[in-house]
């Protein structure tokens, strides 16, 4: 995945964040922009960690960089959850 710019990241940020919060169960207390917010930073690191592990540019679809960004946006969510939960 290659993020070219503001709105591309936005977009991506969006996707994966709510991505991330779908494979959780249950519902979470944190607002839209923060879901944005973790899935725009999942998805940076997510394809960071796919381009040490050699597995961000493949033929096809990047199914292992996908899931490492949904696993960070999920790890992220819950986190901010918790985190934000308490404050509540």
């Amino acid at each position: 995945m290659e993020i070219s710019g503001v709105p591309t990241a936005l977009v991506m940020g969006i996707v994966i964040g709510l991505l991330g919060r779908l494979v959780l169960p249950g519902r979470q207390h944190i607002g839209v922009l923060w879901t944005i917010v973790v899935g725009i930073v999942a998805a940076l690191l997510g394809t960071a960690i796919a381009g040490v592990f050699d597995v961000a540019d493949t033929k096809g679809v990047d199914w292992i960089e996908l899931v490492i960004q949904i696993a960070l946006a999920a790890l992220g969510v819950a986190g901010l959850d918790r985190l934000l939960g308490d404050v509540a």
